[in-house]
Order: structure tokens, then C-alpha cells, then sequence
């Protein structure tokens, strides 16, 4: 997948919040200003200084503000976008859950579950049973720390009867992990398919045949043995 590095105080370049883009970022502190009555003129206060700052990116010109190195505006869990390969309404209940990440991790988790047991959906299983789908899963090929990742998500949820259910143990370490999940089996099961299909075919037709030949004399060498 490509990397993405969520916000951080004071880094020089992260992707933003806003523009999904990886960019450079300026960093400013904030200066107040109050109105002195007896004056009646407006005069400057000390600097406020690292409790509270603002990072403008480069790409896009929108702003983060960050309050005792905590970014409070947009308020954003540092979760990378959903995978734009996931169907519209997993990619709508991704956006749910990272709208709630940091308020209501569990009910964060939740959506996220739901939305696995949709993409498995997606990929041609049932989405009934998770167990059931990551054993089909696996027979075609899911790679097995996937495979091992989505028993983690089965067994940690297993307190809630059904996916997208409340799991009370479920905390925003979980949520994240969820967030990354969905976009790994989506990057692994049809982003990344859709990538070598397209580079595969962007070979000349002439080296297409020939391949296609050697497959061809292959396969009757295989029939013959």
C-alpha cells in the first residue's frame, strides 16, 4: 500500500487532513488578541507558544490547529482514507467509524466490523460467518498474517453475538487496528490484482502472444507428460 503517516505534531510533512496528500507543512504559532476597555485599543498578548499552534499545508492551504500538541481541529483519528477499491457503503461506514474514532472507539469498532463482514461480501464469501469466510478466504490464496489478523479481529469481537456489534472491551487501539484491517484485505484482495492486470496489459501485444504461446506449450507439455 502507499504509506501514509497521519499527523503529528510539529513534523514537517504528514498527510494531510483534508487533502489525503502527503505535503509539507508550516508550522506557526499563534499570537491572541483582547480588547483593553480602559484603553479602548486592542493590544497583543504574550505568545501562547506550544499550547497552541497551527500547521498550514503546502498542497492544499487548509490548516490544522493544535492545542497542547493535540490536534483539536479537524477533529481526525489519524486513520489513513478508506481504500477507494471498497464498495460505496463500506467506504461510507469507513468514513462513520473515523467520524466517531476518537469519541466513541467502540462504537468505531463496530462499524469496522461490520464493514469487514461487508467486504467479505465483496469478495464473493457469504458474510455470515466470519470463521466460515476466512477459511474460503484462505483455500484461495489470503496470505496467512491477513488470515491471522482477521482471527484476532474474530476473537477479540467474539463477546458480541453478531459483526457490528458492541464489544466492551473494544478502545481506540482497537478501532485503529480495524481502520488498517479493511484497507489491507482491500489492498491485498483487489487493489493490488487491479494493479498487475493493468501493468500486465500494458505490455506490447506482441510480447502478450509470445507469453501467451509459452503458457499454451506449457500446458500440452504438462497433458502430454
Amino acid at each position: 500500500m502507499i504509506p501514509y503517516r497521519p499527523p503529528k505534531f510539529r513534523e514537517g510533512a504528514f498527510n494531510c487532513p483534508h487533502c489525503n496528500a502527503y505535503a509539507d507543512q508550516t508550522w506557526k504559532n499563534i499570537w491572541a488578541q483582547a480588547r483593553d476597555s480602559d484603553m479602548a485599543r486592542f493590544h497583543r498578548m504574550n505568545e501562547i507558544g506550544d499550547d497552541l499552534q497551527v500547521a498550514f499545508c503546502t498542497h492544499c492551504g487548509n490548516y490544522t490547529l493544535w492545542h497542547f500538541q493535540k490536534m483539536i481541529y479537524p477533529e481526525d483519528t489519524g486513520a489513513r482514507p478508506p481504500n477507494l477499491d471498497l464498495r460505496d457503503d463500506i467506504k461510507q461506514d469507513y468514513l462513520e467509524a473515523k467520524s466517531i474514532a476518537n469519541k466513541s472507539p467502540r462504537g468505531a469498532a463496530a462499524i469496522l466490523r461490520l464493514c469487514i463482514q461487508k467486504l467479505c461480501e465483496q469478495l464473493g464469501e457469504k458474510g455470515k460467518n466470519l470463521n466460515d469466510d476466512i477459511a474460503s478466504l484462505v483455500r484461495k490464496g489470503l496470505p496467512v498474517k491477513i488470515q491471522e489478523a482477521l482471527d484476532v479481529v474474530r476473537v477479540i469481537g467474539n463477546n458480541a453475538v453478531h459483526p457490528g456489534q458492541i464489544d466492551i472491551k473494544d478502545d481506540r487501539d482497537t478501532a485503529m487496528k480495524l481502520f488498517e484491517l479493511v484497507n489491507l484485505i482491500a489492498y491485498d484482495r483487489i487493489t493490488h490484482p487491479k494493479e498487475v492486470d493493468k501493468l500486465y496489459e500494458s505490455l506490447p501485444e506482441s510480447q502478450l502472444e509470445a507469453i501467451q504461446k509459452r503458457d499454451k506449450g506449457g500446458l500440452a507439455s504438462s497433458n502430454a507428460d
